[in-house]
């Protein structure tokens, strides 16, 4: 079969493939043809290879090629060309992603008596599960993601007393840093703020985890060092490897009176008349020993006082310069910002990072919580 004569009778059997026209497809084949693909292994019969295409245009009705190459010698013709589709059926025996998938392929036809023989279809394997397992990936990062939100949705509580609010931007789709607010009997709120070693949907997951641990033994508990305590046993006792929690965990009550306990996390702030003060009771991380004890420091707040509870990932930022954010400016900040309300004190925090930043990566996640008091009395 002359060269031209055998590029054309590729070119028409594509053309019938892309509109599954299994009449045609079988014209196109021999009828003791062979197909061999990853995709449908070894079939045998024109009717049957005809069918591989329909099964093709069925479960990727958007399929398309963009043919790069065509390359004739003898009766053998080999095209080289893009493929896209979105993946609805799965490929590989994994289950479908839903999104675009690209691939390169290979197609070796051999001819003979004005028809197709053998028909070798190569496809870029690592390629295409690469791109599987990327889209798979990002799927289900959006999916954890969404459920962070959820988690994360209650942003802002308030009693007669006090108002607190919160915010967290993950350095990726997902972050390990949490907070919580509850209602405690006696009138009094429980503000929590933690963070989880390293990051991604593994401490998202455990963030999580820890976020209802709270919400159980914040009820349970005599106070905010019996609390972490409990916590702590729960986490340790998983022996989950390399993985443990910062938190700080305080009460506040209707008098002014506040009662915390820190489990290595950054000091919180105490913003009063008198200035920034640190809140320097500490303790050692939840999760890493099982027997960890953690202790307990309580203090009277005023009129207009103001706790802020933040994450490492605002002290710990860097500029292009690879810079740090720092301690210091951080209390600059607060000190300026002290008579903001609530939400304007923790707006004026992140736009003070994200300016220091710049244009720069972040290289953690940043959470903040800010309460006021106001004397009910």
């Amino acid at each position: 079969m002359e060269r031209q004569a055998a590029i054309e009778l590729v070119m028409a059997l594509l053309t019938a493939g892309r509109r599954a026209d299994v009449a045609r497809l079988t014209e196109l084949y021999a009828d003791d043809a062979v197909a061999v693909s990853p995709l449908f292994g070894e079939v045998r019969g024109a009717a049957a290879i005809a069918a591989t295409w329909q099964r093709l245009s069925q479960t990727q009705p958007d399929f398309s090629a963009e043919l790069t190459h065509i390359l004739a010698d003898g009766d053998r013709v080999a095209v080289l060309g893009t493929v896209a589709a979105t993946d609805r059926a799965g490929w590989f025996g994994l289950p479908p992603t839903g999104g675009p998938i690209g691939y390169k392929i290979v197609l070796l036809f051999t001819v003979a008596d004005g028809r197709i023989v053998r028909d070798e279809r190569i496809y870029d394997s690592a390629g295409v599960l690469e791109r599987l397992e990327k889209a798979r990936l990002d799927k289900e990062l959006r999916t954890a993601a969404d459920v962070q939100r959820t988690l994360l949705s209650r942003t802002a509580h308030a009693t007669r007393w006090s108002e607190t609010v919160g915010s967290s931007v993950p350095c990726r789709a997902t972050g390990g840093d949490f907070f919580a607010f509850v209602d405690l009997p006696a009138d009094a709120v429980g503000i929590l703020l933690g963070d989880v070693s390293g990051k991604g949907p593994a401490a998202a997951l455990l963030a999580a985890m820890l976020q209802g641990m709270f919400e159980t033994e914040a009820a349970a508990s005599g106070g905010p060092a019996e609390a972490l305590t409990r916590i702590n046993r729960r986490l340790a006792a998983r022996h989950l490897e390399s993985r443990y929690a910062t938190m700080t965990y305080g009460v506040l009550s209707s008098d002014g009176r506040l009662v915390y306990a820190n489990a290595g996390h950054n000091p919180p702030a105490l913003i009063t008349r008198q200035g920034v003060r640190r809140l320097t009771c500490g303790g050692p991380a939840v999760g890493m020993f099982e027997a960890s004890f953690f202790e307990e420091d309580q203090l009277r707040l005023a009129d207009g006082d103001t706790l802020v509870l933040f994450t490492d990932g605002v002290t710990e930022a860097r500029n292009r310069r690879d810079e740090e954010y720092g301690e210091e400016r951080l209390v600059d900040c607060l000190t300026q910002a002290a008579h903001d309300p609530p939400r304007g004190l923790l707006d004026q925090v992140f736009a003070s990072v994200r300016d220091f930043c710049g244009d720069a990566d972040p290289n953690d996640d940043i959470t903040v919580a800010v309460t006021r008091y106001r004397d009910g009395g």
